[in-house]
């Protein structure tokens, strides 16, 4: 029988891998309804699980993609590769519709702007104080600071490290679970109470899974109008990043380029 379910769970690994995710999420939210009473979001507690199981994993097998190095769950290496990572964000800007996008204005664009230049500013000056000198490490490291998915794709284009990416991922990943618990911590200091301001809080917060958890403990309805232009910053950071910031970053720092 235990042959036979291990060879169902290889045989099927990508339908597991969604199978798996789907029992984090459920898991995730019961735990934020009875334990924290809806103060932390459900999305932050899975990101944690997550990267819980990813570590016990590693342990486990000595491998270096967590869960995925065991051969039942292999399937989460595909769930969680390239492919359906740039589905989903192809996916996810086809949701923006034009006219909606309008409506943020001159000020939504200005958020933009802030929040994706000053978020890499932030990393690169991390990443120098912790002693990296190299324009590759550097502009990756900061792309992280923009988003989790922007920091892998400038990464790739770049040439960095795969010990870089890991890193620049790191620091995508900690920005949104901050977003996620301190802005209904902070909803009232920031003024949360509109769609216009829940656009420039998009904007300058920058992650996607983040403004839109944190909106979504705060008031839902403000969830579209933060999402909106937060989901801008995936395209503008991976336009951004690997093309005009990595040529500041090399004329920064020439001889480590």
């Amino acid at each position: 029988m235990e042959s036979l379910l291990q060879k169902l769970a290889v045989e099927n690994g990508l339908v597991l891998a969604f199978a798996v995710v789907g029992l984090v999420v459920l898991l995730s939210g019961a735990i934020s309804r009875h334990l924290t009473f809806g103060r932390i979001q459900g999305s932050a507690i899975a990101i944690l699980l997550g990267l819980v199981l990813a570590y016990v994993g590693g342990r486990m097998t000595g491998g270096s993609k967590g869960l995925a190095d065991l051969t039942c769950f292999g399937g989460l290496a595909l769930m969680g590769g390239n492919m359906l990572r740039d589905f989903a964000i192809v996916a996810t800007a086809f949701e923006v519709q034009p006219a909606e996008a309008r409506r943020a204005g001159w000020i939504g664009a200005t958020a933009l702007l802030i929040g994706t230049f000053l978020p890499f500013v932030i990393g690169v000056a991390v990443a120098y104080a912790f002693g990296y000198r190299d324009a590759v490490s550097l502009t990756t490291i900061g792309a992280g600071a923009v988003t989790y998915i922007v920091g892998p794709v400038t990464g790739t284009a770049i040439g960095a490290s795969s010990e870089v990416i890991t890193l620049a991922i790191a620091i995508g990943v900690f920005k949104a679970i901050l977003v996620m618990v301190t802005t209904p911590m902070l909803a009232g200091f920031m003024r949360l109470g509109t769609p216009r301001s829940a656009m420039v809080f998009g904007g300058l917060a920058g992650t996607v899974s983040g403004v839109s958890a944190g909106l979504a403990a705060t008031d839902r309805k403000l969830v579209p109008y933060g999402a909106l232009v937060a989901t801008f910053h995936t395209g503008l950071g991976c336009l951004l990043c690997p093309s005009l910031l990595y040529l500041v970053i090399r004329a920064l720092f020439p001889a480590h380029a």
